[in-house]
Formats: structure tokens, C-alpha cells, sequence
């Protein structure tokens, strides 16, 4: 169970070593080499100031914003959130300045655009260098899969069967897709622009690819800028996350009422627009960039690597096969087809605090008090509330008018391993694919496999 948490995880400081499935075009050594290299603040992957915080061993001070800090104040506990952190106190780093505690760029978006939030200081004292270990969501789907596997007695006959169905639907309304990522992956070029209206039409069937489409351009942006801004915030060791706010804030309607991916879904002509109206020197390459970029991710992320992406198809195939080749992908789909369910609410619980409980035990094993999002380290960054061998002290915030922070109230608290209650109205499903909709046990889930508890590779 270990070696799956390890799979999730990337450093960024040691070469790349996940298992990659047979057959790709690029492994991915190839795609950090170059980024590293060929993007303009490549380097900042492998050194950011987040980075050096985290193995310098000193302590460290995280800004948090929080609606609840009376709450706080009155209960003596701060919840933990799950999300792209699985289950952790959701921060962002403070830099020590003479002048006081700057923020981040991330912390400073998070300030500026939710005012009605109190921010918190949080030192964290560690026991020793923390390695700098980030866990990646895209990479979670076996665990997704083997997590739902284990509490499906927890789904009605009824909720079980519409989850198969809607699965199914979804992965053969994608399937061409699919097989062309795959191809692409493999060194089969298509032209981009048919790719990427292709890939926002498979959004809806699949909401996985609207998130991974979502980080293959942030990825983009953030390594690629070359703006003052962007410039500013490389001298001080730090990825410009305003960048991906604003592409996602421009994107979709509401994103700021609810930040939902499975709407992310542009097509090629407005792609362009969008990254132009971001940074206009950076939209001739945007759609290249996603064709390679996406389709050598979905490969990693979501078959096996036992498998030869060469000669996988997912047209045709039935959810036992897919349940046998692409784990990552039918892991991603039902966790989010979960999410659709009316009972989501009573459910949420139920299964991310397996996954959190899972991910708390890697985090103690690893010597990690402090995990971040590991897609890159752009400055995510959360703090594990059962490390046993760190202290944490935490106070309200005062910004002073040059943006400094500094302790005011110190509040007498713990980070507690409860996670926040999460829930979004259900949202619904159309009618497409009735036909596939009517397919019922022989496509089934099945959690019998034994493939499906192994541990594996998430490359």
C-alpha cells in the first residue's frame, strides 16, 4: 500500500523514476529534462525557494486563509481538507523578511481575492530535513479504484449499477479519443487543433481530462512566461500561480462560485484566445504543446505500466478489461462519477478518510509534516495533522501596507485529523448514450480481480 502512495509522489531534486508503460514516444526523464532546460523557468522545478524550505529543516511558516476562525477559536481544532492534498491543511509558504512574513504569490492571490477570510500564520517546527515529496492527484487512480472497490457495499444495488453504467457510457462516448491520445503518445503525430476540439468534446464523458487538460496548461503557463510579473516572482524562487487563476477564472462561468474542472473544456479556436488574452506571445504554441504534453500524461497516468500503449484500445473494450489495463483511468472516472450521486454528501466522508488515514501513514513513514501538490511545486503546500515528531504554533495575521504579514493573536489550536465537510449540489448527467446506459452485469466493476490490490506504478 506504501509503494502505491510512493508512485504518487514525485521529487523534483532526484531523476525521475516511476515505471513508464512499453512504447511511448518520451519517458519521463525525457519531458523533465526538457522542461527543465527548454522552458524559460524550467529551473525553477528543481529549485524554488519552496523547495529549500522544505530541506533546510528549519521551521516553516505557511499562510492560511480561513471563513472560521471563531470556530477556531472556540473548538481549539483546525480541519484538514482533502482535494489535491488527500487530506491536509491547505497553506501556502511565508518567506522571513526582515520587514515581516511575505507571502507567496499564491498566498497573496488567495488575500487579495478572498476578503472576507481571517489569514493565519502557522510555523511549523519539523524533526529533521523534510523530504521535498509531492503527492500528484493525476496519479491517484488506482487508489481511487482500489479504495471504491473496498467500500462498494456502501453504494445501493441501485447506486452501484448507475455508477457501472454511467462508467461505461463515458469511457465508449471517449473511446476514440482515447485510443488517439494513445497514438499520439506513441509517436503518431495528429494535427492539433482536430486533437484539441476532440479532447474538449471528450470532457463531458470523461471529467478526468478536463482536470488533466486544466494542469497541462498551467504547466504550460507557469514555465513558459516570460512577463515582468512572472519574472519577478522567478527571482524569488516562485512559479506565478495568477497565471492558471486567471485562464481558469476565464474559461468557465461561476469557476469562482465552485471550482469544478470537469467544465474545462475549450476548443482550439478559443484556446488561443484565452492564453493570448494571458500572455499573447504564448498562444502560437499552446495547442502543439497540449497535443504532446497531454497525450504522454494520459498514457502515464492512466494504463498500467505493464501495458504496451501501442497495442491498447478502449473501443470496445468492456470495464473488466479496462479494470486490468488502465486502472488509473477507470479509478479517476469513478471517483468523479461518485460525485454525481445524490448521496454524495453522506458518502464523502466514507471514502476519502480511507484514503486519508492511508496517506497520513505514508507522510509519518517518509518523515514529511508538510506535503505539497506535487504536479509541480508552485507553492501548494498542507500540513499533515498526525506527524507526530513536529510542533505547530499558529496566529491570526496583520498585513502591514507593504503586504507583510505578521503574528497578532496567537490562537490556541491544533491541526486535527477531521476532514472539513465538503459538497457541491449534484450535478446532472444528459441523456447521452442511452443505449450504453442500458448495459448492465456483465460490465460490471468487479472486485474480485486481483490485479486491482496489487501495488503498482502510477507512470
Amino acid at each position: 500500500m506504501r509503494d502505491e502512495w510512493e508512485q504518487a509522489h514525485t521529487d523534483y531534486t532526484v531523476p525521475a523514476q516511476r515505471r513508464c508503460p512499453a512504447s511511448l514516444a518520451d519517458s519521463e526523464g525525457d519531458w523533465r529534462d526538457h522542461l527543465e532546460h527548454s522552458a524559460p523557468n524550467g529551473w525553477l522545478i528543481r529549485n524554488n525557494a519552496m523547495t529549500e524550505a522544505l530541506v533546510s529543516g528549519k521551521p516553516m511558516y505557511l499562510l492560511h486563509t480561513t471563513r472560521g476562525i471563531d470556530a477556531i477559536r472556540t473548538s481549539g481544532q483546525v480541519h484538514v481538507s482533502s482535494g489535491c492534498l488527500v487530506g491536509a491543511l491547505y497553506c501556502s509558504p511565508l518567506a522571513g523578511q526582515r520587514e515581516g512574513l511575505r507571502p507567496h504569490n499564491l498566498g497573496a492571490y488567495l488575500m487579495a481575492t478572498k476578503p472576507d477570510t481571517t489569514p493565519m500564520i502557522l510555523e511549523v517546527t519539523p524533526d529533521a530535513p523534510i523530504p521535498p515529496k509531492g503527492v500528484d492527484y493525476l496519479h491517484l487512480g488506482a487508489i481511487h479504484l482500489r479504495t471504491y472497490l473496498r467500500y462498494q457495499s456502501f453504494l445501493t444495488p441501485a447506486e452501484a449499477d448507475q455508477l457501472d453504467r454511467a462508467v461505461l457510457a463515458g469511457l465508449r462516448a471517449a473511446a476514440a479519443f482515447l485510443d488517439l491520445a494513445l497514438r499520439n503518445a506513441t509517436g503518431h503525430a495528429t494535427p492539433a487543433p482536430d486533437f484539441i476540439d476532440r479532447l474538449a468534446d471528450a470532457v463531458h464523458a470523461v471529467p478526468f481530462l478536463g482536470y488533466l487538460y486544466f494542469e497541462v496548461l498551467s504547466e504550460y503557463l507557469m514555465l513558459h512566461s516570460t512577463t515582468p510579473e512572472t519574472k519577478n516572482y522567478a527571482q524569488a524562487g516562485e512559479l506565478n500561480n495568477w497565471l492558471y487563476k486567471r485562464l481558469a477564472f476565464a474559461a468557465v462561468d461561476g469557476m469562482d462560485q465552485l471550482f469544478d474542472l470537469a467544465r474545462f473544456k475549450p476548443r482550439h479556436h478559443r484556446l488561443v484566445r484565452l492564453i493570448e488574452g494571458i500572455e499573447p506571445a504564448l498562444g502560437p504554441g499552446v495547442a502543439e504543446y497540449v497535443r504532446r504534453r497531454l497525450s504522454h500524461l494520459l498514457a502515464r497516468t492512466v494504463l498500467d505500466p505493464s501495458q504496451d500503449a501501442a497495442s491498447v484500445t478502449f473501443q470496445g473494450a468492456d470495464l473488466s478489461t479496462i479494470q486490468k489495463t488502465a486502472p488509473g483511468l477507470l479509478g479517476q472516472m469513478v471517483f468523479r462519477e461518485i460525485r454525481y450521486m445524490g448521496r454524495y454528501r453522506e458518502l464523502y466522508h466514507c471514502f476519502e478518510k480511507s484514503k486519508a488515514l492511508e496517506v497520513w501513514d505514508y507522510w509519518n513513514s517518509q518523515g514529511i509534516p508538510t506535503p505539497f501538490n506535487g504536479i509541480l511545486p508552485k507553492g501548494e503546500i498542507g500540513i499533515n495533522p498526525v506527524y507526530p515528531r513536529a510542533s505547530v504554533r499558529m496566529w491570526v495575521a496583520e498585513q502591514d501596507g507593504k503586504g507583510y504579514l505578521h503574528p497578532a493573536e496567537e490562537v490556541t489550536a491544533v491541526v486535527t485529523p477531521h476532514l472539513a465537510s465538503w459538497w457541491a449540489p449534484p450535478r446532472q448527467r444528459d441523456t447521452q448514450n442511452a443505449a450504453l446506459m442500458n448495459e448492465r452485469s456483465r460490465h460490471t466493476i468487479s472486485n474480485s480481480n486481483p490485479t486491482v490490490t496489487d501495488d503498482r506504478s502510477y507512470a
